[in-house]
């Protein structure tokens, strides 16, 4: 077992270095190869309108006429050991790890992100813990009454919750929920250690119209997967041992489910940490995902950067916490 975690971390690790130079690639090394000047790349960091002094001040601080190589060292040794950037009027310390700093809001994308990612998290935590307990609950009674009332209306929800846009459902809860009937406050953020009832019951709403989206599609996985593993000889040979329905359900046919529930969940969790933006949007709730989007408004590269190196990282974290867990749901993968 010890063998098979520093085999997922070091592949992490090295994974984690792949998509950072994927990412500097992007921002960096395509538009030059697309005959982008280094004065044009300088004024995507200065936002918009830019003067001509400022983006040559911001290439010279830069270095965008250094060597491609050279800069992506230098991006590496941000992330890694911090960097200091000089405005004109002073120098900023962005202690590590250091993702650049929007010179259009002269604020560190490292404390803007680090600002915006409690809302996320508890927009994802909430939702995740929603839809993983509905969906699979769902999708295993589905399996188990296939064909009955519950399973074709359970299926039938299902079927309009995959169906339906998030930025649809969020503005119709919104509008009857919070406007018409005044059944829960308005949407907006509180901290979890200042006020844990404020912080819940204000973010009820966006909780319930996200995870309703994704308890459809993992009641519909967790049914097809129960169907299929119960039609499985060490089912039928589970019950003929004389083991308890719940045991043969919980601990042989489920557990038989859970590998690429894991996987899918992994995936979401990854993504909607890196930016839930129709979510955040619809609802006003500033996050990684409206932060990203500001970003792109506003053309601020440096926010857009550092909210896709956070989003990467995410990813890269929810796999290694996935492929760690398939350790303990399945023995075997220990040995692959």
């Amino acid at each position: 077992m010890i063998a098979y975690i520093v085999r997922r971390l070091v592949g992490a690790v090295a994974l984690m270095v792949v998509i950072s130079a994927v990412t500097f690639s992007i921002f960096f090394l395509l538009p030059r190869l697309a005959g982008t000047s280094t004065d044009d790349l300088a004024s995507r960091f200065a936002g918009k309108s830019p003067t001509p002094e400022t983006v040559q001040a911001i290439k010279e601080r830069l270095g965008f006429d250094d060597p491609i190589p050279v800069q992506y060292g230098r991006f590496l040794k941000g992330v890694v050991a911090g960097d200091t950037y000089d405005t004109g009027t002073e120098k900023i310390d962005c202690p590590a790890p250091c993702f650049g700093y929007s010179f259009r809001t002269s604020t560190n994308v490292t404390d803007q992100v680090v600002d915006r990612i409690p809302v996320t998290l508890s927009l994802v935590v909430g939702a995740a813990s929603l839809w993983l307990v509905i969906g699979v609950s769902i999708g295993v009674l589905s399996a188990l009454r296939k064909g009955s009332v519950f399973d074709r209306a359970a299926m039938l929800v299902a079927l309009a919750g995959v169906s339906l846009p998030i930025f649809f459902t969020g503005l119709l809860s919104l509008t009857f929920i919070v406007h018409e009937w005044d059944l829960l406050p308005p949407v907006s953020y509180h901290s979890f250690l200042d006020n844990p009832f404020a912080w819940a019951g204000n973010l009820i709403l966006p909780w319930v119209t996200l995870a309703f989206l994704y308890a459809a599609m993992y009641a519909r996985m967790t049914r097809a997967g129960m169907l299929d593993t119960l039609s499985e000889d060490y089912i039928r040979t589970a019950r003929a041992k004389g083991l308890p329905e719940k045991t043969v359900i919980t601990k042989h046919a489920l557990r038989g489910t859970l590998t690429p529930l894991l996987t899918l969940f992994g995936l979401d969790i990854g993504l909607l940490l890196g930016g839930a933006v129709l979510t955040e949007r619809t609802f006003g709730l500033h996050g990684l995902g409206e932060l990203a989007l500001a970003g792109v408004i506003g053309s601020d590269l440096p926010v857009v950067l550092g909210v896709v190196s956070v989003a990467a990282l995410f990813i890269v974290l929810a796999n290694l916490v996935v492929d760690l867990l398939y350790g303990i749901v399945d023995p075997r993968v220990r040995h692959s």
